[in-house]
């Protein structure tokens, strides 16, 4: 399989880009606008055919190239069935199967982040990776203080619908601000602070009391994101 993680310094946000083989169909994962020239060159340069680009949710801190990689390469822009985005083509529902040319991708709805985050498990008959956006992070979670964020659902989510993944089940985040670049199932169940060791309402405390500043690009970055990142 051919797999590229793709980082955004500015936002500290990763995109994924998966497909089966070289000369074949594309997935993309989270695409940050200012990276759309990196995607090009990688899908020109492996003869790729974009078929699906997914956001996993509607992000706070970045601007989207869903909306600029559909105009320039006639893929399918997808979000899940409870996003805001009028713009996008396809809303996925939980449990819901996305391929691509060998490449299959299972919807779950995983809120708690956001209300409509969705997290992508890859081959989900043996599950090999979960992109989990920013509701499961590498030693740490999504904050859930805005865009109908819960952190009862974030707990619910990351028990209930990621953490009964194998524990060989890489883990693929939206972000990461100290290094980290994939993790798995089983080191996040063991090693997490957040969540190893700790009850329901220890986490809901914990992130109730977080207090963190809103993102710097917030006001601009979800209107943008709700028109898939381009101008109105």
């Amino acid at each position: 399989m051919l797999f590229r993680q793709l980082f955004d310094c500015e936002a500290s946000a990763y995109s994924y880009l998966l497909a089966s083989r070289p000369g074949g169909e594309a997935i993309l994962i989270d695409p940050v606008k200012e990276r759309l020239p990196q995607y090009l060159q990688l899908i020109n340069e492996f003869d790729l055919r974009l078929i699906h680009a997914i956001d996993t949710h509607t992000h706070a801190d970045h601007i989207t190239a869903l909306g600029d990689l559909r105009d320039v390469t006639n893929c399918t822009t997808i979000m899940g069935e409870r996003s805001k985005a009028d713009c996008v083509s396809r809303r996925v529902t939980d449990g819901e199967l996305l391929r691509a040319d060998g490449i299959t991708l299972e919807a779950r709805y995983t809120p708690g982040h956001t209300d409509e985050s969705f997290s992508f498990v890859l081959n989900p008959a043996r599950p090999q990776a979960v992109f989990t956006g920013d509701v499961l992070l590498i030693r740490g979670s999504g904050r859930t203080d805005f865009q109908g964020g819960d952190p009862h659902a974030s707990w619910h989510s990351i028990q209930s619908r990621l953490f009964t993944l194998p524990d060989d089940t890489a883990v693929y985040p939206g972000h990461d601000y100290r290094g980290w670049t994939m993790s798995t199932i089983g080191e996040e169940r063991k090693f997490n602070p957040r969540l190893a060791g700790q009850t329901e309402a220890d986490y809901v405390a914990l992130m109730n009391g977080l207090h963190l500043p809103n993102p710097k690009l917030m006001d601009v970055a979800i209107p943008a994101n709700l028109a898939c990142g381009q101008p109105q």
